[in-house]
């Protein structure tokens, strides 16, 4: 369990939580939520200890034993290890295994009666239990199993870590805290560098995940499928409502409700009593009715709702209509030297569709959405525009186009529009450019700051056919929510690229997959062409040497699970042979020490049953003195076979013979896994 305590923890004039106190029982599931800035990731970090509050605890129940998981939101450096070695070191394994061999090397070279024997055995047993634990001879099987469903290929294990871009790195960390199976997983914008194929995977997953787990998220779809609580962190204090987001949002709403109607009933209250204070205040009959209502007054705490927030719109300047047929593609082909992109692509985009572009990554979406807006030329095939088409083109490297030398208002001033200057300042305002900020120059920007303003460009622009290539990505979901119903609202089309399965399910009646180099229309929102997909996937199920989508991916993974059992188990029975050899050596060796002194003891037992060695007492000394410390190494033998052989019998029986050992999910020792 975690426990907040009258926590405080403020930067400067800025509160992020105050008096905070919060319980947050084991399994949970918690959505964080908040408006950009509020102190999320801040509250994430305070969680594991990577800030100090100024006043207050966080408490976590035998924090000592309990391992925590944590995803930072930024990027940070990877080591230039090949994935799987990489996956390994941070689990722990790597550790591990080098411990097993080591124990195992010093088992094997030491003799059963050497005092370092047992302890030696004592400590592989422990190695190799934790190693079972961590389920270290299934890691390299689970290991591409979740790097397949993040979207890596079998090429990509043997590149390093540090080749990948920021956004397959972040994948990487992730597959260390789900490999890892902490107790409590802290997961800070899990699905920011995720493509819709890889988030159902990861939904999926967690699903199963018996820990707690607190994620900070603005895919709504993530955060419905994932969490049953909901803390909102507003102004310093935090709110619980106890469902996913969809119930957070309906009963916030209820709750603001219900509290602006008492707060209008107390007004009603107030205002009969003030009136009642004033008509009788100079009436000495009636002077302790009024001091008493008074004091009434006085005591009253008056009830504050932050009421609903003033509705925000945005909309795109009336653009003038282009011809039915927007863009024609015919026999479209893309590669890049000897790597094909996508080949003999054809369709057709009309007047006011909103089509959305899908695929897992690396399919070529982005590159699609460059090459229909011009920016990169085919390979092959042609593109053709209709009458009167005016189009504009947002990508995330359409940041580098801003004006550096200028500052936020100065570079949307010098942007053609039909835009009066406080239709601009709304504007700057949704996509939270406020206050002062308007007058930051572009250059000091961050990289989401700088890619809002971009996308806020491409909305004054006069153009009737909008591409957009991931345009929310560094949006909140207020935001969200206000751009999508302005392209909702829009009269021209759009095509556009998001991993935002809510965003586009709103907007979006077109599908287009890129699939294995090629495309497939869906005439639908994106539920539709999930459902229809998962049609497809169900019925390569059942038909596994068809070409259908799913299917060959599925048996190549297939192929790499068997084919890394098969080698998991040879190396666990080559393991355990070496172990048994060793075991049967000493057992051998002491079971002719036993017979040894087992002889020794019947030839001076036989010599103390003749009557001349009691007319002798040295003699007889002597041989009872023998025959004592005889029986005391048979003892400490016989007590060594009895060790050996329970050894040997355990060695047998803990998996069978020659099966590596699979066992249920246990949890790692160290205290915290931070990539």
């Amino acid at each position: 369990m975690i426990s907040f305590q009258n926590a405080h923890l403020a930067f400067g004039d800025r509160v992020i939580f105050d008096s905070l106190n919060w319980m947050i029982p084991p399994r949970s599931r918690v959505g964080l939520v908040g408006d950009n800035g509020v102190g999320k990731t801040t509250l994430l970090r305070a969680i594991i200890g990577n800030l100090e509050l100024d006043s207050g605890s966080i408490n976590i129940v035998d924090r000592k034993n309990t391992t925590l998981g944590y995803l930072p939101q930024d990027l940070i450096e990877l080591e230039p290890l090949n994935i799987l070695d990489f996956l390994k070191k941070r689990t722990g394994l790597f550790d591990l295994e080098i411990l097993m061999k080591t124990y195992e090397e010093q088992v094997s070279n030491c003799p059963p009666n050497d005092p370092e024997y047992k302890n030696s055995l004592k400590n592989y047993e422990m190695a190799v239990n934790a190693f079972q634990v961590k389920e270290g001879y299934a890691f390299d099987a689970r290991a591409r199993q979740m790097l397949h469903g993040f979207g890596f290929r079998d090429s990509d294990f043997s590149k390093k870590c540090s080749e990948f871009s920021g956004g397959w790195k972040m994948r990487i960390l992730l597959s260390v805290i789900l490999l890892s199976r902490p107790d409590i997983m802290l997961l800070d914008e899990p699905t920011n560098h995720l493509d819709t194929e890889s988030m159902e995977w990861l939904e999926n997953y967690l699903r199963d995940y018996t820990g707690t787990l607190i994620t900070v998220s603005h895919d709504r779809t993530f955060l419905d499928k994932i969490t049953t609580q909901t803390a909102e962190l507003s102004r310093g204090r935090m709110t619980i409502y106890k469902g996913n987001y969809s119930f957070y949002l309906s009963e916030k709403e209820r709750r603001r409700l219900a509290l602006l109607k008492e707060m209008e009933s107390q007004k009603a209250e107030i205002k009969k009593i003030r009136d009642f204070v004033e008509r009788f205040r100079y009436k000495a009959t009636k002077a302790a009715q009024v001091q008493s209502r008074v004091k009434m007054l006085e005591k009253m705490e008056i009830i504050q709702a932050e009421g609903s927030e003033k509705a925000v719109r945005i909309s795109f300047p009336p653009c003038p209509s282009s011809g039915r047929d927007v863009i024609s593609v015919r026999g479209l082909s893309k590669s890049y030297g000897d790597a094909k992109v996508f080949s003999n692509v054809n369709f057709t985009v009309t007047r006011g569709e909103k089509i959305a572009l899908v695929g897992m990554n690396g399919a070529g979406k982005s590159t699609l959405s460059r090459l229909l807006s011009s920016v990169e030329a085919p390979s092959a095939g042609d593109i053709r525009y209709g009458l009167n088409v005016k189009l504009s083109f947002f990508s995330q490297e359409s940041a580098e186009n801003l004006n550096y030398s200028s500052t936020i208002l100065e570079d949307i001033n010098n942007t053609p529009t039909r835009c009066n200057d406080q239709e601009k300042r709304n504007l700057l305002g949704t996509f939270l450019f406020s206050g002062d900020d308007i007058y930051k120059p572009v250059a000091v920007l961050s990289g989401g700051e700088k890619s809002r303003l971009a996308l806020l460009k491409i909305l004054l622009q006069d153009a009737n056919l909008l591409i957009l290539d991931e345009p929310t990505n560094h949006l909140d979901m207020k935001t969200r929510d206000i751009f999508q119903q302005a392209l909702l609202d829009y009269n021209g089309t759009i095509i556009l690229v998001s991993h935002d399965r809510y965003f586009l399910d709103r907007l979006i009646s077109r599908v287009i997959e890129i699939r294995n180099g090629q495309t497939i229309e869906y005439k639908g929102n994106y539920s539709y062409f999930i459902a229809k997909r998962e049609e497809e996937l169900n019925n390569a199920a059942t038909l596994p040497l068809t070409k259908t989508f799913g299917s060959a991916d599925q048996d190549i993974e297939s192929k790499h699970v068997r084919k890394e059992m098969r080698r998991l188990e040879a190396e666990e029975r080559n393991r355990r042979s070496k172990m048994r050899t060793a075991l049967k050596r000493n057992l051998s060796t002491i079971e002719q020490t036993i017979m040894t002194l087992e002889g020794n003891k019947k030839e001076i037992e036989e010599i103390l049953c003749t009557p001349d060695i009691y007319r002798n007492p040295e003699k007889l000394k002597m041989f009872r003195q023998e025959l004592h410390a005889i029986d005391k190494k048979l003892e400490r033998s016989y007590t060594e076979w009895d060790d050996l052989t329970l050894q040997s019998e355990a060695l047998d029986n803990t998996t069978g013979e020659g099966t590596a050992p699979f066992s249920g999910g246990g949890h790692n020792s160290s205290n915290a896994v931070q990539p």
